[in-house]
């Protein structure tokens, strides 16, 4: 069994400000396959994160990537436009650099809860962006995984329907979507037949409760979740994406409960889970 599970890593950006060097001993302590690294090139040296995982015995699953105002690929100014896949392409050299396979993508900027231009032409800002940025990293051996968040952060792209129909408009090869469990809870009809429905196409998976604690506390059933993945074959990460309930989650800085008390809970809880799962398909013959 051990041999198939889950790949399991670690989002480091509830890391709050923490040297990356205890961040990547920390999850590979706790036995992750690997972590993921915030997106912010021009604050984390690359090659050290590099030096660093590897001397751990681990990877660098993906890149979270922080949309802000000036990160806007759908901004009505063509400079701001320019601006934004600059950061995207910059963001591609950065995960090449660490051998990290994907970069975590979303149109447009976290907060921003209504369209400045006109919704048809922001759409096709969007598709023109990411097969631009798509293009690049095809270059240098990167995928994107395009991401859905809940209406509370965005407008644009809440449900991975949406994530799938943008995803393809752009005729990309390299990538696809990305379920967050935090954003599909709010968003979706059912996670496990959002995830279903994106077999072949889906890059990444975010895990957390519904408070965006780790798995375990809140109310989500990850039994079924797990099971959905398992049915579509998914291959590819699950990472912890954890983050305090609050608007701006760093206000009061660090939260101590989300460093070594939910690292080790998150994958310990969810090992059982995916543990409980694959043996009762083995029993059903359904391995």
């Amino acid at each position: 069994m051990a041999d198939d599970r889950f790949r399991y890593s670690y989002n480091s950006l509830v890391y709050y400000e923490e040297d990356t060097a205890t961040s990547v001993d920390r999850v590979a302590r706790f036995g992750y396959d690997a972590i993921e690294i915030v997106g912010e090139p021009s604050r984390i040296d690359a090659k050290q994160v590099a030096r660093l995982t590897k001397g751990a015995g681990i990877g660098v699953s993906s890149i979270c990537s922080i949309y802000t105002a000036d990160r806007d690929l759908v901004h009505p100014d063509p400079d701001s436009r320019r601006a934004a896949i600059r950061y995207v392409k910059d963001l591609v050299d950065f995960a090449a650099t660490m051998e990290c396979p994907t970069v975590v993508l979303h149109p447009t900027a976290n907060g921003k809860t209504q369209p400045l231009a006109d919704p048809a032409e922001e759409w096709k800002w969007a598709v023109e962006s990411i097969r631009t940025v798509g293009e690049y990293a095809a270059g240098r051996g990167v995928s994107f995984s395009l991401e859905a968040w809940n209406r509370y952060e965005t407008y644009f792209v809440n449900r991975l329907e949406q994530a799938r129909r943008l995803w393809k408009e752009t005729e990309l090869t390299n990538g696809g979507v990305q379920g967050d469990t935090f954003h599909m809870n709010i968003e979706e009809v059912s996670i496990p037949d959002a995830f279903r429905a994106s077999e072949g196409v889906l890059q990444h998976v975010h895990l957390a409760d519904a408070d965006r604690t780790a798995p375990g506390g809140a109310h989500i059933d990850f039994e079924p979740i797990l099971e959905a993945l398992l049915d579509i074959g998914y291959d590819k990460y699950v990472a912890f994406e954890l983050l305090p309930a609050m608007a701006d989650p760093f206000a009061s800085g660090r939260h101590e409960e989300f460093f070594d008390r939910y690292t080790e809970r998150a994958i310990r809880y969810l090992r059982a889970v995916e543990d409980q799962v694959r043996t009762r398909r083995e029993l059903a013959g359904r391995a």
